[in-house]
Order: C-alpha cells, then sequence, then structure tokens
C-alpha cells in the first residue's frame, strides 16, 4: 500500500547522484506514483553529463534539463550583487541563490506535466529544505511537498548504499574525495568529512575553480569591469552576457587564486555547521560593483542601502528570496543602482583582488576642485568652523553638565 495514494504524479529535483537516484527509486515504491526528474543547468557543467540516462534507468518517466544559467545570473545572482549581500560577512550566498530559480523551474514544470507533488533531496537538518519549500509554496500554496530524509529510516551512508543495492542502482564504488559538494556558476561549496574539525585546515585537493594563491602568476594582472545601473556588463571593453560575464570572471579570478572562503556558519535551523567556498568570480564582482558606487552613489543613499544589507543577506540565506519584504528591499536596493554606472580597474594577485581605479564619464560625484589638496577657489576652509561647532553642540553641553556635577 502506498503512503499517499493521492499523488500520482511527482516531479524530483534530480541530481543524478546516489541520493537522488534513491529518492526516485523511492518514491515510485513507497508513493506508487509516476516521478518526472529534473535538473536545473546552473553551470555545474559535466556534473550533468548523462542525468537522463541516469534517470530512466532508475524509473523516471520523463526527465527535464532546463538550461538556467542566464536567468539565474541576470534575475537572481545581478539583483543579490546589486545589494552587495554578502552573509555574516563572508558568504556570498552561492548555494542559496541557487534555489529559487531551481524551484521556480520545478513548479513551471509541475504545473505543465499536471503533478500532484514535488519533491527534493535536502535533509531534515540543513537551509536547502527551508529554501526549496518556501518557494514551492510561493508559486501554489496548496503543492503536496515530499521530503523524503524527514520521512524515511535509511538514515545512514550503509542503508542508503544496501537501499540501491537492493533496487540495482548503480553505488560508486569508491569516492574520490569523501566531501559532498555544490556547484554553480557562482561558486563550489563543500560540506562534511574533515570539514566537520573546525580545526583542521582544508585540504588542497578540495579546492576546484581555484588555484593555490602561492601558486598563483608571479605578476598582477589589471581588468577593467564596467557597469551600467549597478550590473556588469563589460570586461576590458567586451560587452558579455551576465552568465558568460561571470564565467569569464571566473576563470580569471581561479588563475590567480581569488575567492576562497572557510566559514563557520549560522544555519537558520540553528546548528553551526562549517562550509568551504570558492567564488573568484563573485568576490571580483563585488570588488568592483563597491568601486563603482564609491564614486557614483550619493553618501546618505548608500549609507542607507548599506544598513539593509545584512538583513536582505539574511532573507536570501534562510529561503525568503520571493518573500514581500525581499522583494520590497529590492526596490529600494535597485532605486539607489540608477547612477551606478562606470567603470572599475581591479588588480589581481595572488588570492587577493582590490580597486585600483575607478571612473563615470556620466555620474561620477568626485570633483577635483572640491576634494584638491591644492588651492582652491571653491571652498572656503574657514567655514568648517562653523559646523564643526554645531556639531560639537550636544558634546558641549554635556560636558558643561559634568562640570557642574563635579
Amino acid at each position: 500500500m502506498s503512503k499517499n495514494s493521492t499523488v500520482k504524479k511527482a516531479v524530483l529535483a534530480y541530481s543524478g547522484g546516489l541520493d537522488t537516484s534513491i529518492i526516485l527509486k523511492w518514491l515510485i515504491e513507497e508513493y506508487g506514483c509516476e516521478v518526472i526528474a529534473f535538473s536545473a543547468d546552473l553551470g555545474q557543467g559535466e556534473e550533468l553529463d548523462n542525468v537522463p540516462e541516469k534517470a530512466k534507468n532508475t524509473g523516471a518517466s520523463k526527465c527535464y534539463i532546463e538550461d538556467l544559467r542566464e536567468e539565474f545570473v541576470r534575475d537572481f545572482v545581478f539583483p543579490m550583487f546589486r545589494a552587495n549581500a554578502i552573509y555574516e560577512g563572508r558568504y556570498f550566498l552561492g548555494t542559496s541563490i541557487a534555489r529559487p530559480p531551481i524551484s521556480k523551474a520545478q513548479m513551471e514544470i509541475a504545473a505543465r506535466e499536471g503533478a500532484d507533488a514535488v519533491s527534493h533531496g535536502a535533509t531534515g537538518k540543513g537551509n536547502d529544505q527551508v529554501r526549496f519549500e518556501l518557494a514551492y509554496y510561493h508559486f501554489d500554496p496548496a503543492v503536496t511537498v515530499i521530503a523524503p530524509w524527514r520521512e524515511w529510516d535509511l538514515n545512514s551512508r550503509t542503508a542508503l548504499e544496501e537501499y540501491a543495492r537492493k533496487h540495482d542502482i548503480p553505488v560508486p564504488t569508491s569516492k574520490k574525495f569523501p566531501w559532498s559538494s555544490d556547484r554553480n556558476l557562482l561558486h563550489i561549496s563543500f560540506e562534511g568529512d574533515v570539514l566537520e574539525d573546525p580545526w583542521a585546515e582544508a585540504p588542497e585537493e578540495m579546492y576546484v575553480l581555484t588555484d593555490r594563491p602561492e601558486d598563483a602568476p608571479d605578476q598582477p594582472e589589471f581588468v577593467e569591469i564596467s557597469f551600467e545601473k549597478g550590473d556588469a556588463v563589460a570586461i576590458n571593453g567586451e560587452r558579455l552576457s551576465p552568465a558568460n560575464l561571470l564565467a569569464k570572471l571566473n576563470e580569471l579570478g581561479g588563475k590567480h587564486g581569488i575567492g576562497r572562503v572557510d566559514l563557520m556558519e549560522n544555519r537558520f535551523v540553528g546548528m553551526k555547521s562549517r562550509g568551504g567556498y570558492e567564488t573568484p568570480g563573485g568576490t571580483i564582482l563585488e570588488e568592483a560593483h563597491r568601486g563603482v558606487e564609491s564614486i557614483t552613489m550619493d553618501r546618505e543613499v548608500m549609507h542607507l542601502r548599506d544598513s539593509v544589507v545584512s538583513r536582505y543577506a539574511s532573507m536570501v540565506y534562510n529561503g525568503f528570496w520571493f518573500a514581500p519584504e525581499r522583494v520590497a528591499l529590492q526596490t529600494m536596493i535597485d532605486q539607489t543602482q540608477q547612477t551606478v554606472n562606470g567603470v572599475a580597474r581591479i588588480k589581481l594577485y595572488k588570492g587577493h583582488c582590490r580597486v585600483v581605479g575607478r571612473q563615470s564619464d556620466t555620474d561620477s560625484l568626485f570633483n577635483v576642485d572640491f576634494a584638491t589638496f591644492e588651492a582652491d577657489e571653491v571652498y572656503n576652509q574657514a567655514d568648517a568652523e562653523g559646523f564643526i561647532k554645531l556639531n560639537a553642540l550636544r558634546l558641549r553641553i554635556a560636558a558643561l553638565q559634568r562640570q557642574a556635577k563635579s
């Protein structure tokens, strides 16, 4: 007897790995339903090789591979980078921001196929279950969500492998690297194994996108990144699509060992976890974006935007991309970006990137006549005395009160 006889057809977010292959078979066995597999191409490359064949061999009636690379960068990564959103000051949210486009496409397929349910392979301990399901309910408040990790008793790697063998699902005889990873155009993340010891340094062989900084070129490389309304549009004068631009920055950053992060982060569900991240292109992009902002954004507008960045980053990390508060903040942030037009010159060298030049032909607020240390005719330095005394007024009053009490 199946668990839920009302579920006739389910769409599974499927990677082709052991866990989601087991989930695919488990859904068929336990729910007695048709399963459609869905994989999103977000730039993970060869990881998608043979996915349709694996899915159908495991029992899927169909397998969708959706190329979401341009949509991912244009509609999700770029809006987030307009906010300079970094979680807990370190994490560029590479996994977090990938879940909304995956969920959106999955729900579109479910609607197209007339599916009764959607399913994912996120565990009951992590953030992804929240991110996926909040998005599902945004698109269909009555959707049936099947989260096998919260239902089944396959609670160990041994149990999973035994289930796989029983159902003729190929089990890797050896795994080159024991940690788990998640990759897209923005980053690759690593969890598990040696990383569960917060004192142990991540092994060099873990890294995929970046060369060892010590082995990076001994000569720095300079790159110019052009922005229009807060979005990067060109590298060294060559206009590129969002996905191609980020891929190019990944290549440049990887060569110079840029974008490695070892982070102990606070999960939404309440526990701390340790992750390793590589975000070469994103690290360069954020530095360049701030460079252009520094010359084009009004001071108070910038400070107002910066005051909500931590809140915005938490919304993305916790899965509230489609929530009204994130949308409202995005509207405000996008308004601040209307003047962020210009070029940043970035120096790449042995794991580091920094702005060494910035310019804007149309929106620069820098005026050398006012800022110069040389003689000028537009700024009366004597005016500063009254400015200082007015700002010091409350401090002087407090000092007089202290004196009166002593």
